[in-house]
C-alpha cells in the first residue's frame, strides 16, 4: 500500500502506471495530456505539414527525398497568392512611396520577413525529421539569394531602404593599468 504523500507525488510527476479495472484492459494514463508545444514548435510543425502537403499535391506527388531547392523556390512563389503585403510594381504611381495615399491594383505577396522566418523553421524541421544539414534544400544558397531579392524588391517598392542593423558592441573596459602591470626594477 502506498502512502498518501507518495501517491500525490507520483500523480504530480505524471506516473506512467497502468490502471486495471475489473472487466477492462490496462489503461495507460501517462499520455492523457500531451506536452504543450511552444508557439515556435507549433508553427514549425504546421509549416512542415503544409510543405509536405504541397509536395503530395504535385503531379506526380513528390517524396521529400526527391525535393530540391527548386521545389522550395516554387513553394515560396506559390505562397505569394496567400500574401497580405501590397508590393507596388514599377509602373504604379505609389511605387517607392512608404505611405501611399490611395488604393491600387498592385499584387499582394508574402512579406519578406514572413518568408525568412518560414525558411528558418522549415530548415530546422527538415533536420529534425528527415536529413542532414548537407542535403537540406532549405539551406541551399539559391534560397538565400531568392530571399535577398524579395527583401530588396519589397524595400524598393515601398521606398524604404533595407539597412542591416549593426550589432551593438560592448567595449571591453580596461581595468586600471597600474594594477595589472609589474613594475620593472
Amino acid at each position: 500500500m502506498m502512502s498518501s504523500s507518495n501517491k500525490g507525488k507520483e500523480i504530480a510527476q505524471g506516473s506512467s502506471r497502468s490502471i486495471t479495472t475489473p472487466g477492462s484492459a490496462n489503461i495507460d494514463h501517462s499520455n492523457q495530456n500531451p506536452p504543450v508545444l511552444s508557439r515556435y514548435e507549433s508553427q514549425k510543425r504546421r509549416d512542415w505539414n503544409t510543405f509536405g502537403q504541397y509536395l503530395r499535391n504535385q503531379r506526380p506527388p513528390m517524396a521529400l527525398s526527391q525535393c530540391s531547392s527548386n521545389n522550395v523556390l516554387e513553394f515560396l512563389r506559390y505562397l505569394d497568392q496567400f500574401g497580405k503585403t501590397k508590393v507596388h510594381i514599377q509602373g504604379c504611381m505609389f511605387f517607392g512611396q512608404p505611405d501611399p495615399q490611395g488604393p491600387c491594383t498592385c499584387p499582394l505577396k508574402q512579406a519578406w520577413g514572413s518568408l525568412d522566418a518560414l525558411i528558418g523553421r522549415l530548415r530546422a524541421a527538415y533536420e529534425e525529421n528527415e536529413g542532414s544539414p548537407e542535403t537540406n534544400p532549405f539551406a541551399n544558397g539559391a534560397i538565400r539569394v531568392y530571399l535577398k531579392e524579395v527583401r530588396d524588391s519589397q524595400a524598393k517598392a515601398r521606398g524604404i531602404p533595407y539597412k542591416k542593423k549593426k550589432k551593438k558592441r560592448n567595449p571591453i573596459k580596461r581595468s586600471d593599468q597600474g594594477s595589472s602591470n609589474f613594475a620593472m626594477q
